[in-house]
């Protein structure tokens, strides 16, 4: 018979999901430290706490695989104890309980000082910024807002974050402080919805000002914008990143469909010709910047014409980055209430298409860059090659700058001139430029 007694506590913190579960990972690793617990990220340890995303079947699936994967290791004797948290037990918390009854505790995207106490450990106020983070030393995210206050049909966020609130302005100075006393370089702004930032707390859109106060923080010397809603966008951001070389010439916007019909059924307050004249004030404004977006395919009544809009407009924007995802029927959804009448094969082939413009938009780009030098971190070594990324580019999900390892030698998180020798689909090949 196992005798637990001797085993010491060792906290395993195992993150599924988005940068924003990331995050939040990070802020329970630092309480948990912070009281003195030994706290791992994804490793070894006979308590197990599992951040759960809860999005899209794709995301719950794998949750719940997760789940199941570690009961089995808590039949086996490898695990005392596992905690269930994030947007999945947020969401499905009832169900889960029922369903999945070994997990020890379920927990809510809210419920923090509940969680640490089932761990041992105090919730401590005053640890504003202190967090651990699971990055590579040089980047971390910074989040600046929870919760989301827009109606989109098809997501089902706000039923798992719930309404949005603001981060103050010094809280967020004082953390971006702490995460250059530690090394951090580069700084990725998140939220689910960075546009509407301020609304809440200064009764105005206040990302320019949160901006024009972060590149103030010494040791920073990239700010990168994600997940920013294209109605109200804030274009005073557009002059502060004109205006200052520590913001990245960047901008993640997720625009989801163009089609006129899907827009409205998607309840997203803006039409084509609006969200057209938004990208174009965008490049008119900041001509060298890196758009991002993502797309949804399938969604219930998209039809080949809507389709082929889409298709035709991506072709015609040459976004440099862009992500296509097939939608996903969500209960509690408003779009819940239409009929899924798009087929899981023609969501897929539809997915497809729109990447297959988007690779050859992407290796015409990139053959531009063949020839330049562009200022790039290095983010890690990965086989023969070290591995970085320009301004335009963000951890995990854009194009890398690859450089021979064999022939060069790069330190992690510094910052190098990289000449661009050759470029494929999405990544490019360079050496330091002499």
């Amino acid at each position: 018979m196992r005798t637990k007694s001797l085993k010491k506590n060792k906290i395993n913190v195992v993150t599924l999901g988005c940068s924003k579960n990331v995050y939040d990972s990070e802020v329970l690793m630092g309480q948990l430290k912070a009281g003195g617990k030994e706290v791992v990220h994804e490793e070894e340890g006979n308590i197990v706490v599992i951040n759960t995303c809860g999005f899209i079947n794709n995301a719950k699936e794998e949750s719940v695989n997760t789940i199941l994967e570690y009961l089995e290791k808590k039949q086996e004797g490898e695990v005392d104890k596992v905690f269930v948290t994030g947007c999945l037990s947020e969401r499905y918390k009832p169900d889960l309980e029922k369903e999945i009854p070994d997990v020890d505790q379920y927990f809510g995207t809210t419920e923090l000082p509940s969680l640490l106490k089932a761990l041992g450990a105090d919730y401590k106020h005053e640890l504003i910024g202190e967090r651990m983070t699971t990055t590579p030393k040089n980047y971390a995210y910074l989040k600046i807002a929870e919760g989301c206050d827009r109606p989109c049909s098809f997501c089902a966020i706000p039923l798992m974050r719930g309404k949005h609130i603001s981060t103050p302005i010094e809280n967020l100075v004082k953390e971006a402080n702490n995460l250059a006393a530690n090394g951090v370089k580069e700084l990725v702004l998140i939220a689910q919805d960075l546009t509407y930032y301020g609304l809440d707390l200064y009764k105005k859109r206040a990302l320019a000002d949160l901006l024009k106060e972060l590149v103030k923080v010494e040791g920073i010397e990239w700010i990168r914008l994600h997940y920013a809603f294209p109605t109200g966008f804030p274009m005073d951001v557009l002059e502060v990143m004109k205006n200052e070389p520590k913001i990245c010439n960047y901008i993640d916007i997720p625009l989801q469909h163009i089609a006129d019909p899907i827009l409205k059924s998607m309840r997203r307050g803006t039409t084509k010709e609006k969200t057209t004249k938004l990208l174009q004030d965008f490049r008119a404004a900041v001509p060298e910047m890196a758009i991002r977006t993502t797309l949804i395919v399938g969604y219930p009544g998209e039809t080949e014409e809507d389709f082929q809009t889409l298709k035709q407009w991506v072709s015609e924007m040459r976004f440099e980055r862009l992500g296509c995802f097939t939608y996903s029927h969500e209960e509690n959804t408003h779009a819940y209430n239409l009929e899924d009448d798009v087929p899981e094969e023609v969501k897929q082939q539809r997915a497809s298409e729109i990447m297959d413009i988007q690779s050859q938009i992407s290796w015409e780009l990139n053959q531009e860059k063949v020839g330049k030098t562009f200022r790039c971190v290095i983010d890690r070594k990965e086989g023969n090659y070290f591995v970085g990324r320009t301004e335009f580019d963000s951890p995990d999900v854009d194009n890398e700058v690859l450089i021979d390892a064999s022939q060069y030698y790069l330190k992690t998180g510094e910052y190098v001139d990289i000449l661009v020798e050759e470029a494929g689909d999405f990544d490019l090949y360079g050496k330091p430029a002499v």
